[in-house]
């Protein structure tokens, strides 16, 4: 399908993908990238951006955000429009975001469902992931008929959250073996969730009701024993795995020794555990409430190892786990957000924002700090996750024939980060006065230019649901 887009002619600018760097013009037309090369000679229907001095990157996809999530009592402030409309000024122009399972329905009433609510509402192209939270024989046919059928080739389970989310290792096997024999991908959060709930219920009722105790009760070590049984039911499975949120080194050196097994095992970190350690948890105040999101944030020491698995590609994908409350209850009419939990750390919606400040935050400590490279930064908020969830080469890089999302930053500059000039719905930011190096200058989905500086120029729907193939295991 072609879109009625005005031909565009990004001039002079560098163009960076996981594996390129050059200087170049790109042509966008028709709705994808049709021409890439030196000097290029266009008529005078074309509009011309001079894109000298500007990196010229595929647009950001995020694998991992939470729009419209209910979370027990509460939802996500974000609907698809304002957290989608967020993702494009922060450079991201495809994500996949959560269908979820009731104990009602089936996987594909949860996807209907989401499509239902993203279709009039999303500013940039979107796909589904299905939270799976019971397992039975029709589960399993629905989820082969949306794997074949919806363009949904990726599910969610947890080990934790029990009574709510959590599923036991025999339908989390099970799931393993139908979705691998698709090519497709099971994604897990790993943490014991009955020795956590335990942790939980032993605090509280030793009076311990602040924030803090959020990190004290979900101890990594619980984290990477999770890891290790998922690890040990994907080998048995046959089936690849992904795990989510990867926050400490007691998960990550299973993944690391998995890997050297020869274990189809992938894992995505995400920019907090890079950006902050839990130094934050150390006072009774309720702001500490922003940094309670699961898994907590670790030490510096587990900092350390997941910079060094990001450098190895022990980690190959950075996504935001974008999953916003609002501080301040009643801001902009949202009920039952972070102060739910005033009183009793465990009701305190878990998640934080981070939708908008993923590329600049990468850029900043991890090109400009030298941990990482160009290439390298591309490859792990656009390309890998392509790659890994069935969007590549359609998204996730710029060679001729993929959609014309891309994204032009300019390394040469600042900005201070403040919760008032971003888009999403929720109050805050994690980076509240920080200054970063780098700023996203205009981005364009599918040929149409929608964020041009500060200026918004899409629209709500211009976004598609994007189908989805299979793993492209690497």
């Amino acid at each position: 399908m072609s879109d009625n887009t005005t031909a565009t002619l990004i001039h002079n600018g560098r163009v960076i993908t996981a594996t390129d760097d050059y200087v170049a013009d790109v042509l966008l037309k028709d709705g994808i990238v049709h021409t890439i090369g030196q000097h290029l000679e266009v008529g005078e229907d074309v509009q011309v951006v001079d894109a000298t001095g500007l990196y010229v990157l595929p647009g950001g996809v995020d694998t991992h955000v939470h729009m419209e999530n209910v979370v027990g009592p509460t939802m996500t402030c974000d609907t698809f429009a304002s957290g989608t409309k967020a993702a494009a000024f922060g450079g991201t122009t495809t994500v996949v975001d959560f269908a979820l399972q009731t104990a009602e329905d089936s996987p594909l009433g949860a996807i209907a469902r989401a499509q239902r609510s993203a279709e009039s509402q999303v500013n940039i192209d979107y796909g589904l992931h299905v939270i799976v939270t019971r397992v039975d024989e029709q589960v399993l046919k629905d989820v082969r008929y949306a794997m074949h059928h919806e363009g949904v080739s990726s599910f969610k389970m947890f080990m934790a959250y029990p009574g709510v989310m959590m599923a036991d290792d025999a339908a989390i096997f099970r799931m393993l073996r139908q979705v691998g024999a698709d090519g497709g991908m099971l994604a897990l959060h790993a943490e014991n969730g009955t020795v956590i709930d335990l942790l939980i219920k032993e605090a509280l009722a030793a009076g311990h009701t602040s924030p803090r105790y959020h990190e004290m009760t979900r101890p990594s070590i619980m984290e990477g024993e999770a890891t290790h049984r998922g690890i040990r039911l994907a080998e048995l499975a046959e089936a690849p795995i992904y795990f989510v949120h990867v926050s400490s080194n007691n998960a990550l050196k299973h993944i690391v020794q998995a890997r050297a097994e020869g274990i189809p095992v992938f894992a995505e970190t995400c920019p907090h555990y890079l950006l902050f350690d839990k130094s934050v948890y150390s006072s009774d105040d309720f702001e500490v409430a922003k940094y309670v999101m699961t898994p907590p944030l670790r030490t510096k020491d587990d900092q350390k190892h997941l910079w060094r698995a990001l450098r190895y590609d022990d980690l190959q994908v950075i996504a935001t786990d974008h999953c916003p409350f609002c501080m301040k209850e009643g801001h902009l009419g949202y009920q039952k957000q972070k102060q739910m939990g005033k009183d009793d750390f465990s009701m305190i919606p878990n998640g934080a924002p981070g939708i908008e400040t993923r590329l600049v935050s990468l850029f900043d400590i991890g090109v400009m700090k030298g941990k990482f490279s160009l290439n390298r930064f591309v490859e792990l908020t656009a390309t890998s996750p392509a790659k890994l969830f069935g969007l590549f080469p359609k998204k996730g890089t710029i060679a001729v024939g993929s959609d014309a999302d891309v994204v032009l930053f300019n390394p040469a500059v600042t900005q201070t980060i403040r919760a008032q000039s971003l888009h999403s719905n929720v109050d805050y930011t994690l980076l509240e006065g920080r200054t970063m190096q780098g700023r996203v200058e205009k981005v364009f989905l599918r040929g149409h230019l929608i964020v041009d500086g500060q200026a918004w120029k899409g629209r709500e729907g211009l976004g598609r649901f994007v189908p989805r193939g299979q793993v492209q295991a690497f």
